[in-house]
């Protein structure tokens, strides 16, 4: 497994809506984040293989690999994610599909709000991502920036 070629890909479309995949280093949304296990062992949209334990995503337009920093609202609990597969396609202002590891790395255990960065994790940090293991551990968004995220989540993103 290899972050290398980074995919962009076409445009594509899920029930009649169309997504342009695209490059944006500076991507920093707020919005909805659910989770998915249940798939382990298909391919993701990278081409590897899905594995519900490891600390991974799938987003709609970030390329892939995209590494991304996953803020949960109600704790200010934040991880690093590796985005390798296409998702979510449904419901209201979801903008992430972590899976199960990923999300009970991050403690949610149903749909939550989160903040989504991307970020230029290190090589190290990385690595561990794509063996499957957890980034180094982050320290918890302090209640005053979570009051702000929060804020702009209710203002429409």
């Amino acid at each position: 497994m290899s972050d290398v070629p980074v995919r962009i890909g076409p445009p594509y479309s899920v029930r009649g809506v169309t997504y342009v995949p695209a490059a944006n280093p500076n991507y920093d949304e707020v919005g909805y984040a659910t989770w998915y296990g249940n798939e382990s062992g298909n391919k993701t949209a990278s081409g590897e293989r899905f594995e519900a334990k490891w600390i991974t995503a799938a987003h709609t337009t970030l390329p892939l690999p995209t590494y991304v920093e996953v803020t949960a609202l109600d704790s200010g609990r934040r991880i690093i994610v590796r985005v390798n597969d296409r998702g979510p396609f449904s419901g209201h202002r979801r903008i992430i599909d972590l899976s199960r590891g990923a999300a009970e790395e991050l403690g949610i255990k149903a749909t939550a709000a989160v903040r989504l960065r991307a970020v230029r994790p290190s090589d190290k940090d990385r690595q561990r991502l794509r063996e499957g293991k957890p980034a180094r551990a982050l320290a918890p968004v302090p209640e005053r920036e979570l009051r702000q995220l929060r804020q702009r989540l209710a203002a429409g993103g």
